[in-house]
């Protein structure tokens, strides 16, 4: 059986991937306010979904970066190989 090439650098770093997902809410949610804000159209779910994704990528880094500097300093609950 062959294996699969791996994944290139940009696309295996965590940091880059929940980066780019959480700035793409962000730009769902400027564009909709935008939107809302030039036509009238009114906020709804997509907006409520975007900022719902914003947050939650933001949540998601915080608790990587807490996780990362955990295992760093050496402590024992921490997840290893997150370098």
């Amino acid at each position: 059986m062959i294996d699969p090439p791996p994944l290139p650098r940009r696309l295996d770093d965590i940091r880059v991937v929940v980066g780019a997902g959480t700035a793409l809410w962000v730009v769902g949610v400027v564009v909709l306010l935008v939107a809302h804000l030039a036509v009238g159209r009114p906020l709804g779910v997509a907006f409520a979904t975007c900022v719902a994704g914003a947050l939650l990528g933001t949540l998601g880094w915080g608790v990587f970066s807490w996780q990362r500097a955990a295992a760093r300093r050496g402590s024992r609950t921490a997840q290893r190989g997150l370098d």
